[in-house]
């Protein structure tokens, strides 16, 4: 085992005793009792008290005691207490006295009734009453204390609370059981209260028997004049009671006509509420079976039309999308085709020796071939079913049929007026037009023949 497990047991076991050791220094204050702490304090004083938690308790230097909260009661047996007027009674009373939990209270018990029994601590509260009782007996008449019993009990408690208060204690309770003298006095007193209330009670009954008989004959003519006074009350309340009868009748006659004519009229109105509720659930009825079947199929055409429509609007974009394409790419087609034959005759041109008309020589003499073609073509063309020429035999130069298919062939135009028109004079390697005697064209001949 290496030190650091060493230090570290030592260090928990150092703890847990600081533990330990402030758990038993810590002391709890039950609710029925005060805590007092005494000994030496950081600022100052001699003892604290604690009702109810609890606190440290330091060894050595401080130590604790409890004081109990329990009511004691003291039992009082007064006698010979000289009164106001020197008359000595007897004053048996028990009181009820405990510790007090103010502050200041808890100081005081603290100081003087530690350590003390509770037999201690009751002969010294007896001292206290017995004392304050005496001074609050000599301080009263004889009919104060045996009549105003409360305001007895205000001046005891006066007296003796304060002087309680000063070693801790209060009064919660006084109870006096029986006050008496030894001279008879408040006996006396008693009977003095008793002769006269007897007397004053034979005198009220007298008086009540007087006032019994007064009140008899009273109450007779009274009676005499109530009976004839009811009696007129009675047939004015009969008349009184016919007359509203009457009128309660034709008010209830009243009422039962204005209550039929309005069962009258809440019917009728019933009964219109009922036609108009069948007249609306009519309409509902041909609402629902007529009107909506065909709003539905007005709904429906329209939502067909408005969709062969779009159909139709989207067909048209279709096709003129797909002509704009084809005649986009005729033109790009043509564009090209028009770019190509210009980069070719820039090139012819360019060949020629920068000479528009030999390029236009040139591609004069690509078209001979077409030319003939059609010349000979539209001789080909011609159909004849029977020639018949007229010779006269004459013996003149040329035949009359050498001379219509000679003139035949000149009706074609010849190469050379073909290449003129179009503005180009072909080239003399191609042959040349001579002109004979009589003013006629005669055939060319090929370049190179004599």
């Amino acid at each position: 085992m290496d030190y650091g497990t060493i230090a570290i047991i030592l260090f928990v076991a150092f703890v847990f005793g600081i533990i330990a050791f402030l758990a038993s220094r810590f002391r709890r204050c039950p609710s029925n009792q005060i805590l007092a702490v005494y000994g030496k304090f950081a600022t100052g004083g001699s003892v604290r008290c604690y009702h109810g938690g609890g606190t440290f308790v330091w060894p050595l230097i401080q130590d604790y005691s409890y004081l109990d909260l329990t009511p004691m009661t003291i039992n009082i047996p007064l006698k010979n207490a000289l009164s106001l007027q020197n008359i000595r009674i007897n004053v048996p009373s028990t009181f009820t006295v405990a510790i007090n939990t103010t502050p200041e209270a808890m100081n005081n018990a603290a100081v003087r009734l530690l350590g003390l029994s509770v037999s201690e601590i009751q002969e010294m509260a007896s001292e206290i009453i017995f004392g304050q009782l005496r001074l609050t007996v000599a301080s009263l008449t004889i009919e104060q204390i045996n009549q105003d019993r409360e305001k007895f009990l205000e001046a005891i408690r006066s007296n003796i609370d304060p002087e309680l208060r000063k070693v801790g204690l209060y009064l919660i309770n006084v109870n006096i059981t029986d006050i008496t003298d030894e001279s008879g006095y408040i006996e006396s007193i008693g009977k003095k209260a008793a002769a006269t209330a007897i007397n004053q009670a034979k005198i009220d009954v007298a008086e009540q028997e007087k006032l019994g008989a007064i009140g008899a004959s009273e109450a007779e003519k009274e009676r005499r004049i109530q009976v004839a006074a009811y009696n007129a009350q009675a047939v004015e309340g009969e008349n009184t009671a016919q007359a509203r009868i009457a009128a309660y009748n034709a008010d209830l006659a009243e009422k039962t006509a204005e209550a039929e004519r309005r069962g009258q009229v809440a019917e009728q109105k019933a009964v219109t509420l009922i036609q108009k509720e069948k007249a609306l659930a009519e309409e509902a009825r041909l609402q629902a079976e007529e009107v909506v079947p065909r709003e539905i199929e007005k709904r429906k055409i329209e939502i067909d039309a408005e969709a062969e429509a779009q159909k139709r609007r989207k067909e048209a974009a279709g096709e003129a999308d797909a002509i704009l394409a084809v005649l986009s790419a005729e033109a790009a087609g043509t564009q090209k085709v028009l770019d190509a034959k210009a980069h070719g005759y820039n090139n012819l041109v360019t060949a020629c020796e920068d000479s528009p008309k030999h390029a236009a020589t040139l591609l004069m003499v690509e078209k001979i071939k077409e030319l003939v073609t059609l010349q000979t073509e539209a001789i080909s063309n011609l159909k004849i079913d029977k020639i018949t020429v007229w010779d006269s035999g004459s013996g003149d130069k040329g035949s009359s049929t050498a001379s219509f298919l000679s003139n035949m062939i000149k009706s074609l135009p010849a190469l050379h007026d073909v290449a003129a028109m179009a503005g180009v004079d072909l080239p003399g390697y191609l042959g040349q037009i001579k002109e004979q005697d009589n003013g006629q064209h005669k055939i060319p001949a090929p370049a190179g023949d004599n």
